[in-house]
């Protein structure tokens, strides 16, 4: 397979729902067109398109990059939950590293309602049903489903290993402190640990600070082939895709009868063994990270997913400072889920951006000096799990 780069990316400021008057086209011209700028390129170059969203109509993706152009190229609508930006790169990966195409692009949008999120239908099964009858076996059910899900997985944690609902606050508000920093974030608040434990809480131990907000916005890449990147001349500002999986559930989802493995733990896990190979690296190697922290829980579970640490050791590198500026790998310089938001299909693409700026070195105050190193990780439900890794092209 030929080698895979991003050339450019560009993303919207994601935004609390309503706030902002515009329209899904209106955010994919926004993040496609820094995009497209960002690398150089016109979008007569692009030969294939992967489009994420979760929440719209059939052929969505073609509208939203007709703002773009009018080409011809393939089209492709993809929706995998909350892994549905992540999924769009890596089908645009995939395609550039086959030797399908020399140039694609990936872009995730989501235009979101207030409130916790709906179902999308009332007259068939949701594709969630398996794992929450699963998961009510061992947590008696409550709603909203997310937060139930991953706080009764936050509990597990605490009943086997010990963790408490402190060092899950202590996530949210490292997060919240991060995303000051960062112009594209829905949230740019600092909160004291107090605060975030004293918000209302949604389904304990989470509180309302603990939980990734409904969000609007998009984000977008550029990936090339190796040819094409040295023929145009873009090697100096690229990073490049050293690793990459997509993992759905195993069997062991439903065997281990966790609810930590329910909302993803082994989907996650392999897919960062099945990175760590491709790329010939180690986890302490890692030098930033974003992933999924769609709730203060999973972070810390995916410290121990992603091998950071070992198993039920995830609140020690909580207490340690291990995972912001200055200690062992800076998770989520970005703010991420909690605090940048998590407009659905865009969230993996965001990640991306997030992570080629830090290898460029031009991320600004929330820099993560002499970054070689990035890992990004994003899971839907339902399920699927996208880990990538990526170093500095030159």
């Amino acid at each position: 397979m030929t080698a895979a780069f991003v050339a450019g990316v560009g993303m919207t400021k994601f935004e609390k729902p309503g706030k902002r008057e515009w329209d899904y086209p209106d955010m994919a011209r926004e993040s496609g067109t820094a995009a497209l700028a960002d690398a150089g390129l016109e979008y007569g170059q692009v030969e294939a398109a992967y489009v994420g969203y979760v929440y719209g109509d059939s052929t969505a993706g073609q509208r939203a990059v007709y703002e773009l152009g009018l080409t011809g190229i393939p089209v492709v609508n993809v929706n995998n939950n909350c892994s549905t930006g992540s999924t769009a790169l890596y089908l645009a990966t995939q395609a550039v590293r086959s030797g399908q195409v020399d140039v694609a692009l990936a872009l995730g949008f989501e235009k979101m309602l207030p409130g916790a999120l709906a179902a999308g239908y009332e007259d068939r099964e949701s594709p969630l049903l398996r794992h929450l009858l699963a998961l009510a076996e061992l947590e008696e059910f409550a709603m909203p489903a997310a937060p139930y899900m991953f706080g009764a997985a936050g509990r597990e944690h605490m009943r086997r290993f010990g963790s408490t609902p402190e060092q899950f606050a202590r996530i949210a508000e490292k997060n919240h402190r991060h995303s000051a920093a960062n112009p594209y974030a829905q949230f740019q608040d600092i909160y004291s640990l107090e605060q975030i434990q004293a918000a209302p809480m949604i389904y304990d131990p989470l509180t309302k600070l603990q939980c990734s907000p409904p969000s609007e916005g998009s984000a977008a890449a550029i990936v090339v082939s190796e040819r094409f990147l040295d023929a145009n001349g873009l090697r100096d500002r690229a990073v490049e895709i050293v690793g990459q999986s997509m993992v759905t559930d195993l069997a062991s989802t439903f065997e281990a009868k966790s609810a930590i493995t329910l909302v993803g733990a082994d989907m996650s896990a392999t897919a960062a063994r099945q990175v760590y190979a491709q790329a010939g690296i180690t986890p302490d190697q890692i030098d930033v990270i974003e992933l999924h922290d769609c709730f203060s829980t999973n972070e810390l579970l995916t410290y121990e997913a992603l091998g950071l640490c070992e198993e039920g050791q995830g609140s020690t590198l909580v207490d340690a400072d291990a995972t912001t500026f200055g200690g062992q790998v800076v998770v989520n310089p970005s703010g991420g889920l909690i605090s940048k938001g998590h407009p659905l299909g865009a969230t993996g693409l965001a990640q991306c951006a997030e992570l080629t700026w830090q290898l460029r070195g031009t991320a600004g105050d929330r820099q993560v000096q002499g970054a070689t190193l990035a890992l990004q990780h994003n899971i839907g439900l339902g399920g699927a799990a996208v880990v990538t890794a990526y170093r500095p092209a030159s």
